[in-house]
């Protein structure tokens, strides 16, 4: 079986993100930090305390405790006590973490910030399945719906980040995961902001046929199926699937098992006869043709040269 048969799980194991969490930030008095563009997501929340969050071409955005936050592709942005305070470059300050935390000011007092912050990198051979679709800045207050469960996984990794215990890379990696899950939950709920197939999740009827599709990859759908799984006539459907995700329902089924196909290509996982049948073509020269149509390489070149770079 090819992925695990959701769209998100599914997204996010063809990233093979790479997360880095930490150094937490414990700061006092005025200070501001900045950061360079990075490729993406960075993830955040503020455990105690407030602080602003300004990113290039934005107005500033006043963080609260127990906000979280998370930065898709973002440009250039700093973290500051207030929007007019003079900032540094943070990786000088970051270079100075001892024991998992940053530490900027004298002693904390009423007045401190506690921020935990994470980085998320993906394969970028299939980053854009998910970097195209994301804000430049998402966040979720403290007293949003979801607010308070963000807020606890932030205090637990906070609280990771600042131990040296067995396990913590591995329980860091899995909570910073859970986290990025739950942030694109709130942003595919937020039907005010375009998100592609991630959007299109939270829209009635579309999402059932988004579902199926990567519930049953290898089954050979027609419109028609797809239409009926969404309580929707063909040409409704597919004119509300072009609108929500961008292109047609049968382009979208033929491009996502061609990244399935690409991904166990790379990782030389299956023949290519069985990969066939996995994605749903009746034999290995009807696979192999609409492969080489998406991909521009037969099957066997393409696992050919990712031999060859690895």
């Amino acid at each position: 079986m090819l992925g695990y048969r959701d769209p998100v799980a599914d997204a996010i194991g063809l990233l093979r993100p790479r997360t880095i969490v930490g150094p937490s930030l414990l700061a006092t008095g005025d200070w501001g930090l900045r950061f360079g563009r990075f490729t993406h997501v960075r993830i955040g929340g503020l455990v105690r305390g407030s602080c602003w969050l300004m990113l290039d071409g934005h107005e500033p955005v006043l963080l609260q405790e127990g906000d979280t936050f998370m930065l898709g592709n973002p440009p250039a942005y700093a973290l500051a006590s207030s929007p007019d305070v003079e900032t540094r470059e943070a990786a000088t300050v970051w270079a100075t973490a001892e024991d998992g935390l940053v530490r900027i000011g004298r002693d904390p007092g009423d007045d401190d910030v506690y921020l935990c912050v994470g980085h998320i990198e993906f394969d970028d051979a299939n980053a854009a399945l998910l970097t195209d679709f994301l804000p430049p800045l998402l966040v979720v207050r403290a007293s949003d719906p979801d607010g308070s469960r963000l807020a606890q996984l932030i205090d637990l990794l906070a609280v990771e980040v600042g131990i040296d215990a067995p396990g913590s890379p591995l329980v860091e990696n899995h909570l910073a995961q859970i986290l990025l899950v739950h942030l694109l939950r709130v942003h595919a709920a937020r039907t005010d902001q375009p998100s592609g197939w991630l959007g299109a999740l939270g829209a009635g009827g579309i999402s059932e046929a988004l579902r199926a599709i990567h519930a049953d990859v290898a089954h050979s759908w027609t419109l028609q199926e797809l239409a009926d799984i969404s309580h929707l006539s063909r040409s409704a459907f597919a004119e509300s699937f072009r609108r929500h995700v961008g292109i047609p329902p049968l382009e979208y089924v033929t491009g996502w098992r061609m990244s399935l196909a690409r991904d166990a290509l790379a990782r030389d996982t299956l023949s290519i006869a069985d990969l066939a049948v996995a994605t749903g073509y009746r034999s290995e020269s009807a696979f192999s043709t609409a492969f080489r149509r998406v991909v521009g390489r037969s099957p066997a070149r393409f696992r050919g040269d990712a031999r060859r770079t690895v």
